[in-house]
């Protein structure tokens, strides 16, 4: 299932945009790998990427965060870093078993969902108070 970038994801911070459509980009590109079966070479790179970039959007984000005195940063920032445990893992058994059915359902619950969930809840509220911050 292909995760569609609209609206309602916007958070109205370009930077954070613009990650967050690059992190939903490479979640496509995971699950189109693994459900065409491209390899474990694809595979891997896709979602080495993503872990990467994601631990690199969360460092901007978080960084976003501490200029503006964010109130909530402490949990955000533990959300960040639990996300980035299951990814690791998640990465571990892909590189270690392939890309399963049941490895590719747990892709789209643990990553995709988490994802689409936390600029929902989380990163609008982040965007909201920055630019309350600003003007």
């Amino acid at each position: 299932m292909a995760y569609v970038w609209d609206k309602k994801l916007e958070t109205g911070n370009a930077t954070i945009d613009s990650q967050h459509k690059e992190l939903v980009n490479a979640v496509n590109q995971l699950l189109d790998a693994c459900a065409v079966g491209k390899g474990r070479a694809q595979i891997k790179e896709t979602s080495d990427f993503l872990l990467d970039y994601t631990k690199r959007h969360f460092a901007d984000e978080e960084k976003l965060q501490t200029q503006s005195k964010y109130p909530d940063y402490i949990n955000h920032k533990k959300n960040h870093s639990d996300f980035v445990k299951a990814v690791n893992e998640i990465v571990e058994q892909l590189n270690k078993d392939g890309a399963t059915i049941v490895l590719v359902g747990k892709i789209n619950n643990t990553i995709a969902s988490w994802l689409i969930n936390h600029i929902l809840e989380e990163d609008v509220k982040v965007a909201a108070h920055i630019k309350s911050t600003q003007g």
